[in-house]
């Protein structure tokens, strides 16, 4: 079983390339009675995007393109999406297990009431999304992601990890975030650092949430007041 491990966090990967498994070439991810199994879609680019009510199950979804996009109800388990470029994503009310992103583009997503249980983010751009109430069943890793001005709210982080990520303006608003993981990050520029109780950061990261909270606080220092 393949994983990708940072630290103490271990993302279990799709199984894509084992011997009993061949993935049907398909030309829409619709399928009959709300399933797509065993699948691979490739190069394509919709105007829109609309799924609802559907299982996708081993499958590797790459170059994909669409103008617009909206995921409600789905399960998604076992799937690959790569070099996918969609454009302000809604997702909502869904459960995404075993599933890697992998070069995509992502920005302005929406993510809401979904489920995360061992999912890779990497070198995705992710930059102005929400996260409103996702909760991390499994492990979740962000790895060389860019999620400038992203807003995580009453999000349940426990499980998360965020390495070697652009996270300026990034912003916690509620939630849980006990265990999440923010070393390898420059945490300078972070909003929201009362929600950010019990994560784990580096010792020599101290100073760069000093930073952010003086900033958040908008506290102004004497040694910059006239006159003393």
């Amino acid at each position: 079983m393949d994983t990708r491990t940072i630290r103490r966090t271990s993302v279990t990967l799709p199984e894509l390339d084992r011997q009993d498994l061949y993935l049907s070439h398909v030309t829409s991810l619709e399928g009959g009675r709300g399933r797509v199994a065993e699948f691979s879609f490739a190069g394509a680019e919709l105007r829109d995007l609309d799924l609802a009510d559907t299982h996708l199950l081993d499958g590797r979804v790459t170059g994909l393109k669409a103008q617009r996009t909206r995921l409600e109800k789905l399960r998604v388990d076992s799937v690959e999406f790569a070099g996918c470029d969609l454009s302000s994503p809604w997702w909502t009310d869904s459960r995404i297990s075993r599933v890697v992103f992998r070069d995509c583009k992502l920005m302005g997503a929406a993510f809401e009431d979904v489920t995360l249980d061992n999912v890779l983010f990497e070198n995705c751009k992710l930059d102005y999304s929400t996260f409103t109430r996702v909760r991390a069943a499994g492990p979740v890793i962000f790895v060389k992601c860019s999620l400038r001005e992203v807003t995580f709210t009453a999000a349940d982080l426990r499980a998360v990890l965020i390495d070697d990520c652009e996270v300026r303006l990034t912003e916690f608003d509620g939630g849980k975030c006990r265990g999440l993981d923010l070393r390898g990050n420059d945490l300078s520029q972070l909003r929201g650092l009362s929600s950010l109780k019990e994560i784990i950061i580096d010792r020599d990261q101290v100073p760069e949430l000093a930073e952010a909270l003086t900033t958040e606080l908008k506290v102004t220092f004497g040694d910059d007041l006239q006159g003393g």
